[in-house]
């Protein structure tokens, strides 16, 4: 169970990952387009940072519905 006060910073940290991921995507297709290389920090964002954006969330979501069951 995750505490309460690491919820919502958990869920914070989720968005802006997500968010982060998502800018990475769009930066390696436009030098991909470009018929560019991006660099390699920017490919594995793009690659790993999405999964983990949503990892965390569903634990979010799951701890959510285990406390409510709980109650």
């Amino acid at each position: 169970m995750i505490p309460p006060g690491y919820r919502r910073a958990l869920t914070i940290v989720a968005g802006v990952v997500a968010v982060l991921s998502l800018a990475a995507v769009g930066v390696v297709m436009a030098v991909a387009f470009a018929n560019g290389v991006p660099p390699a920090w920017v490919t594995s964002t793009a690659l790993y940072g999405l999964p983990l954006a949503f990892i965390l969330m569903a634990a979010l979501i799951v701890d959510s519905m285990w406390t409510r069951r709980r109650q």
